[in-house]
């Protein structure tokens, strides 16, 4: 399944890479890999979009078999539901938007790959990258990513269109799916749709501001309208997908660190992406709204939202925060590299995206363990590891309460 020798490490975490959708590579997928060894890849992309549950009920389904209540509670956690009715229904209906959308964006892509590579290689090109980009995986079998697609416009509009859908979350489709209106949509859904577009015009303009004038980048094309499509693709992918249609490791100091947090931010949940989520920077901003403003409850929409899930962000961006300072320190003291490099391959880590300055070649065994590690925690979330460690306990006594001087 291999054109050349690779090692039990690459291997690893190529595999890792696939299975947590993140994209980051040390081999060329393009030329390392055989035709089957890009199915196999393109496989571990769909099981690890899916998500291990929802790929087990799809299944169970099929074969007949009844889930049990343990099952359910699992499921239930994945799809971050609060009821048990409705989930095989739930599953089934990702399994159809994931089927028709790649399948779709399959056959419209096969309108630029198969001119330039063939029918036979054109329609694998077209398959492969319609399931790495709705899984926002960032893989492609083309050496140098999608640079020769720059300006290509079925490209440009088909690829961020699958991991645009496939990184607001099933649950948030499957809403749209049911509901058409938006005030029949439920808070997360619109909360996820408001914060998506915000994040989009954020990074789509300041790419083009911060690089219109990098010859690197941007400048190397002429026409305005061209350098207005790579900002357009480089700006949207960025958060999950990590395709890229120019040199990343060409960018300035100032787009990097844009790019960095637009990773560290992620996907929404339930979706096929990693990082903090979407909602979680949306509800930390209206808590911090509601702090200035003085008021005691936090809304949005005429919904109210719980202290229960103000505690949860304030969680998930402490463990994150630590998870990345770490990883980031540890690489920096046990290798030699510039720091923006490191510290862009742990937010690209954290946030399954896949994009890289050029820095994954250069990491040791014990560096990919680390990034491993940031991968997987990425894409499973730092609250799943947090609940799985952590025993709901009931206090018995409750204490008065004291004052803490803060800031």
């Amino acid at each position: 399944m291999t054109r050349q020798t690779i090692s039990l490490s690459d291997a690893l975490f190529t595999s890792t890479s696939a299975v947590t959708v993140t994209g980051l590579a040390v081999i060329d997928t393009q030329y390392a890999l055989t035709f089957w060894g890009q199915l196999v890849l393109a496989t571990l992309i769909q099981l690890g979009g899916l998500g291990l549950m929802t790929f087990a009920v799809l299944v169970w389904s099929a074969l007949g078999l009844q889930m049990g209540i343990t099952h359910h509670t699992y499921l239930r956690e994945d799809l971050n539901q609060t009821s048990y009715s409705r989930l095989t229904r739930l599953v089934w209906t990702i399994f159809r938007v994931v089927l028709m959308a790649e399948i779709a964006g399959a056959m419209l892509l096969c309108l630029s790959f198969m001119p330039a590579t063939g029918l036979g290689p054109g329609l694998w090109h077209a398959i492969f990258h319609s399931v790495s980009a709705f899984n926002n995986a960032g893989f492609s079998t083309f050496s140098a990513g999608l640079t020769g697609y720059a300006t290509d416009p079925v490209v440009n509009l088909v690829i961020p269109a699958l991991f645009i859908l496939g990184g607001i979350g099933y649950v948030v489709v499957a809403d749209i799916h049911n509901r058409r209106f938006w005030h029949g949509w439920t808070l997360h859904t619109r909360l996820m749709l408001v914060g998506t577009a915000a994040l989009i015009v954020i990074g789509v303009g300041l790419t083009a501001i911060l690089e219109w004038n990098n010859p690197r980048t941007l400048a190397q094309f002429d026409s305005a309208g061209a350098r207005l499509t790579v900002a357009w693709f480089q700006g949207v992918t960025t958060r999950t997908a990590g395709f890229n249609t120019t040199d990343i490791g060409g960018l300035h100091d100032s787009t990097s660190l844009l790019y960095m947090a637009l990773m560290v931010i992620g996907a929404g949940p339930t979706s096929t992406g990693g990082g903090l989520k979407v909602t979680t920077v949306v509800v930390m901003l209206l808590a911090t709204l509601a702090f200035f403003r003085r008021r005691t409850q936090i809304w949005a929409f005429g919904r109210s939202i719980g202290l229960d899930e103000v505690l949860k962000v304030m969680a998930l961006i402490a463990i994150a925060s630590v998870l990345i300072f770490s990883a980031t320190f540890v690489l920096i003291a046990s290798h030699e590299g510039h720091f923006l490099d490191i510290s862009f391959e742990v937010a690209s880590a954290f946030g399954t995206t896949g994009l890289s300055r050029g820095y994954t070649a250069e990491l040791s065994d014990f560096g990919r363990i680390v990034i491993m590690v940031v991968m997987f925690l990425g894409r499973v979330g730092p609250l799943t590891l947090g609940f799985f460690l952590a025993t709901r306990i009931t206090p018995r006594v409750r204490y008065p309460e004291g004052q803490v001087h803060l800031g």
